[in-house]
């Protein structure tokens, strides 16, 4: 009988610290992490601002190094990781090139790896369908809204069909209603790519609603608090969730642990159930 086949994390970061130098100082932004995200796998990572999300994102990404500790992807150093485009990534800003069209943004990593004009043509076709942009290919960035510039952005960062998507806070700057419904787009864009996601947010509903776990993290220096899975229900699998499933009280009671987490394990007091903590 053969043996089962161990799937290769997405992520694996062992022992990471990260010490800042400065004039005044070294300056402690991570203690030691130790984070496993499974291939396929959605996880948010949440903390009070200066916590040190995006340095541990940056150093997965590998725009950045470890003080201390190692990180892989998908068994691959960082570095390995980023040459053979295992990730795509996507910043609050979507960071789109203002003289060219949605579609020649889009084509900008397939043009950089020399993808032939035809099969380029039919990835930038599919991956604007995908994002729902395929009216737009021929639009420039200031004629779109914020949330289809965004749409934009993540379509792009899956352009050369990366198995792990790295995301900072992409819709931070994004009202509440298109931020919800650009939410909504990304549970349904991740499964249908089957691409992991690391993603950083300041929101707890946010993390709760997208988020297989939710990774909760301390002030600085940076540790890992609390890993908090989202037990949301059967019918509530990460590909099945709709903007029903925010008004169920399953999703208010995943909110209220995460807020916990966040303040040490203290009871939280009621107030409006829902609102994000910031």
């Amino acid at each position: 009988m053969s043996e089962p086949v161990t799937q290769v994390a997405a992520v694996e970061v062992r022992g990471v610290d990260k010490v800042f130098e400065t004039r005044s100082g070294n300056v402690q932004a991570l203690e030691p992490i130790d984070l496993t995200v499974a291939a396929g796998e959605f996880v948010s990572l949440i903390g009070p601002s200066g916590c040190g999300k995006s340095t541990l994102m940056r150093l997965v990404a590998d725009l950045d190094e470890p003080t201390a500790g190692t990180v892989e992807v998908f068994g691959k150093t960082s570095r390995r990781a980023r040459l053979d485009q295992e990730y795509g990534i996507a910043f609050q800003q979507a960071g789109l090139l203002p003289w060219r069209t949605v579609a020649g943004n889009v084509a900008l990593p397939l043009e950089l790896h020399g993808e032939a004009s035809a099969a380029r043509a039919s990835r930038i076709a599919e991956l604007l369908d995908m994002v729902g942009l395929a009216d737009f290919a021929d639009r420039y960035p200031d004629q779109l809204s914020g949330g289809m510039q965004q749409r934009v952005a993540i379509a792009r960062a899956l352009a050369e069909r990366p198995r792990l998507l790295l995301m900072d806070e992409p819709f931070g700057a994004l009202d509440e209603m298109t931020r919800e419904k650009m939410q909504t787009e990304l549970v349904r864009i991740s499964a249908e790519t089957g691409a992991a996601v690391v993603f950083v947010t300041h929101s707890i509903p946010e993390a709760v609603f997208l988020s297989d776990r939710v990774v909760v993290m301390s002030p600085r220096p940076g540790r890992i608090r609390e890993i908090v899975a989202m037990r949301l229900g059967a019918e509530a699998e990460r590909a099945e969730r709709t903007e029903e499933l925010r008004e169920e009280r399953v999703f208010f009671d995943m909110v209220t642990a995460v807020r916990e987490a966040l303040h040490g394990g203290s009871p939280i007091g009621t107030g409006a159930r829902g609102v994000e903590t910031r």
